[in-house]
């Protein structure tokens, strides 16, 4: 069990910071802003205290350490879904992974952004009211499948 549950947490955090690595070379390469983990602090701030959903997160009240919340609520995040995956796969995936079962789960993932966390922040059900819907859920799409990625390659360096 204890194999499962460090395993889990390695393959978040290896697929966390494959995802911020993504970012950076889409900013890098395409000039495509990184994301701002502040408004995501403010609205795990704003979680804790009951409140899910936002007109505008910008328009909620701040938090004076929202950005550092929004890096850790992110990396714990990736953390939960890591464990997910080693909890649902179990060891014999764990002993040779393959990467379907962490596409699935990745592809999976971006529902909790669109019909969670975007809707949240006050951007509308899968990005609808951002000025281009249709790229930031291609780029989450993407980013998602790099994640899936660094949970299937960390689940290969640690197996």
């Amino acid at each position: 069990m204890f194999d499962i549950f460090w395993r889990g947490i390695a393959m978040g955090i290896g697929a966390t910071i494959l995802m911020d690595i993504w970012a950076i070379v889409l900013f890098q390469a395409l000039g495509q802003a990184p994301a701002n983990w502040a408004p995501v602090g403010r609205w795990f701030w704003h979680l804790g205290r009951g409140k899910v959903f936002h007109d505008s997160i910008a328009n909620a009240e701040p938090y004076r350490h929202e950005l550092a919340l929004g890096w850790i609520g992110h990396y714990a995040t990736g953390i939960i879904y890591g464990l997910a995956l080693a909890a649902i796969t179990g060891p014999s995936w764990l002993a040779a992974p393959t990467f379907l079962p962490a596409w699935i789960l990745g592809i999976v993932t971006v529902g909790a952004g669109w019909f969670l966390l975007q809707p949240g922040l006050g951007i509308g059900w899968a990005a609808s009211k951002t000025p281009n819907p249709n790229k930031v859920r291609a780029l989450n799409l993407i980013a998602h499948t790099v994640f899936a990625i660094g949970l299937y390659g960390t689940a290969l360096l640690i197996a």
